[in-house]
């Protein structure tokens, strides 16, 4: 299952470089991969990037498709290798992929479980990655919250200032006349 990386013109082996992965998830990948990779060019350009996420139903914006390209682009050719595209999936397995909701949730999208084939070690991994990626989104959500809360704040001092701007000129001019 060893594939020539177009980058680094050595052969890439999934099974070697990526062992926490079961047999079954790296063939599925690999299959993904390939699907994507419309130009068969062994890499995957934005506008292939683009469609796949598409078709996952999680569709980007440019910027946002460009920060993805950032994120897993380690070799800064501006595509995404089969060895990038495995990262990917390491990554969201161990909650490091930060900031970037959108291949979070491609590599969601595309990942199965099942516990006979990765181990109660795999599932744990998976489930592990799945609360991290829980809790990320519980403290963005905070983090709104939290934000919504500092901005009504400052609307209702902003009102209540120019509430008692307005008492103080009423004040001023009834006792002026």
């Amino acid at each position: 299952m060893a594939n020539l990386d177009r980058a680094s013109g050595r052969a890439f082996n999934p099974a070697t470089e990526f062992s926490e992965f079961s047999r079954k998830e790296i063939t599925e990948y690999t299959a993904a991969f390939r699907t994507y990779d419309v130009d068969k060019s062994g890499t995957l350009n934005i506008e292939e990037l683009k469609r796949m996420m598409e078709k996952l139903g999680h569709p980007q914006t440019h910027t946002a498709l460009c920060a993805m390209m950032r994120e897993v682009d380690q070799d800064h050719d501006g595509e995404i290798s089969q060895r990038e595209f495995f990262s990917i999936f390491r990554r969201a397995r161990d909650g490091s992929l930060q900031n970037c909701q959108g291949l979070q949730e491609m590599a969601t999208s595309l990942s199965c479980i099942d516990v006979s084939e990765v181990g109660v070690g795999g599932a744990k991994s998976f489930f592990e990655a799945k609360a991290n990626e829980l809790k990320r989104s519980k403290e963005a959500e905070d983090e709104v919250k939290a934000e919504q809360a500092a901005r009504k704040e400052s609307m209702l001092a902003e009102v209540q200032r120019k509430t008692d701007f307005k008492d103080r000129l009423n004040k001023f001019n009834k006792g002026g006349a």
